[in-house]
């Protein structure tokens, strides 16, 4: 059995060039030792879990919806705010949910102290990074995940299927 400890497991911080987005990240399933790049369930995990912490008045990222990934959230602490194609939700210590692929979602803090949660996903990768896209409604983007390299951000207009194939 491998074990850690939250206390123990760096947490890493990523902020958006005017801030709007800021999040700090405790990735759990790589500090019990998943492979990110291995097609090996047992190396990989089925799924990642990950504590995360949002800062008051910020959000973890754009409004977004996974092609192939499924997530399950619980809220730990603070106040927070899930927009989805309904509107928006406020969440507290306690509450669960779970988004299934393409179900577009944000979460924001919407309180005065910062915002904790735990949350899980499934792991649809076929190996390295490659296997799941994200769309932005908000701004017709696709972050899509190429093998080898960061995400590909892609904005263009939509086309037939054989478009520039025949």
């Amino acid at each position: 059995m491998r074990k850690v400890n939250l206390k123990d497991i760096p947490e890493q911080e990523r902020k958006s060039p005017k801030g709007k987005f800021h999040k700090f990240v405790k990735d759990i399933s790589i500090a019990l030792g998943r492979e990110v790049d291995s097609l090996d369930l047992a190396k990989r995990h089925p799924f990642d879990l990950a504590l995360v912490r949002i800062p008051k008045g910020k959000s973890y990222c754009p409004y977004h919806s996974h092609l192939a990934e499924s997530e399950l959230y619980l809220f730990v602490a603070g106040r927070g705010s899930v927009r989805d194609k309904d509107g928006s939700t406020i969440v507290t210590a306690g509450d669960a949910f779970f988004f299934q692929p393409g179900e577009a979602h944000q979460l924001s803090n919407a309180g005065d102290d910062d915002l904790v949660y735990y949350v899980i996903a499934d792991n649809p990768r076929s190996g390295g990074r490659g296997g799941d896209s994200c769309y932005y409604p908000d701004s017709g983007k696709w972050a899509v995940i190429k093998e080898g390299m960061a995400d590909v951000i892609i904005k263009g207009i939509e086309t037939d299927y054989f478009d520039g194939e025949e």
